[in-house]
C-alpha cells in the first residue's frame, strides 16, 4: 500500500473515525491535510475497497456525489440508444461504472458513458480500468461543468484511442461535440431537439430528441 507523507493508509487513527464504520476516505480527509498526495497505485488499491466511486486527479481523491434524476435519465437513455445501435458491432458500451485511466501517471475518471471498439485494454486482470476508450460522454452538473470542459478534457486528450468527447447539459438542450481530426479537435454545439448527434468513430447517429425525451416529458 502506498505511503502518504511517510504514513500508510492504515495509520489513520481509529479515534478520528466517525460512527457506523465511516469510510477510510472520510477518515483520511478528517485526519490529513488537503495537501496529502496519493500515488496512482495507492489510490487504486484503496478505491477498489470502497462502496462508493472516487476519482483521482493530481494526486488527490475526488469523492463522487450522487447524480440528479435528470442526469441519470440522460445517461441511461443515451447509453441505451448507443448500445442498441452497436449490438452487431465490435464495440462495447459502459455506463457510469467503468473507470478510465488517462495515463500511467495521470488521472482516473468514471465517465457517464464510454465506448470501446475492438479489443479493450485494461490496467490489470481485474478488468475495471479501461485504457483505450474511443468515445467518452459526460453529462454536465453545475459543480463539474467547468472542470469537464477544461482540465478533465485536457487529460482525456492524452488517450491516443479517444476520437470523440461529448458533453451533455441536463438543464437545457445543449450538446457539445468534440472530435479529433489529426492533431486538432473540432467543436460543434447542438441546441435543438431536431438536431442529430453524429458519432463518426462508431458510426452512430443519436437524435437529441432521444437524449432528452424523458427529461422533457417530465418537465412538461
Amino acid at each position: 500500500m502506498g505511503k502518504i507523507k511517510g504514513r500508510t493508509l492504515k495509520d489513520v487513527p481509529r479515534s478520528n473515525r466517525l460512527v457506523r464504520k465511516q469510510s477510510l476516505m472520510e477518515a483520511l480527509m478528517s485526519t490529513l491535510t488537503a495537501q496529502t498526495y496519493l500515488t496512482p497505485e495507492a489510490y487504486l488499491t484503496w478505491e477498489r475497497k470502497q462502496p462508493f466511486k472516487n476519482e483521482y486527479h493530481n494526486g488527490q481523491i475526488i469523492a463522487m456525489s450522487g447524480a440528479s434524476r435528470a442526469h441519470n435519465r440522460i445517461t441511461l437513455d443515451i447509453a441505451t440508444q448507443i448500445n442498441s445501435l452497436l449490438m452487431e458491432s465490435e464495440c462495447e458500451v459502459f455506463a457510469s461504472e467503468m473507470r478510465v485511466r488517462t495515463s500511467p501517471e495521470g488521472s482516473y475518471f468514471y465517465p457517464d458513458v464510454v465506448v470501446v471498439c475492438g479489443e479493450p485494454r485494461f490496467e490489470d486482470d481485474t478488468f475495471d480500468t479501461l485504457l483505450n476508450p474511443v468515445v467518452v460522454i459526460e453529462v454536465l452538473s453545475p459543480s463539474t461543468a467547468a472542470f469537464d470542459r477544461g482540465e478533465k478534457f485536457e487529460h482525456y486528450k492524452q488517450l491516443a484511442s479517444l476520437q470523440e468527447y461529448i458533453l451533455i447539459s441536463q438543464d437545457s438542450v445543449r450538446v457539445e461535440h468534440y472530435q479529433r481530426e489529426g492533431a486538432q479537435w473540432t467543436h460543434n454545439r447542438f441546441q435543438h431537439l431536431e438536431d442529430t448527434l453524429s458519432l463518426a468513430s462508431i458510426e452512430c447517429e443519436v437524435p437529441l430528441r432521444t437524449i432528452y425525451r424523458r427529461v422533457m416529458r417530465n418537465a412538461s
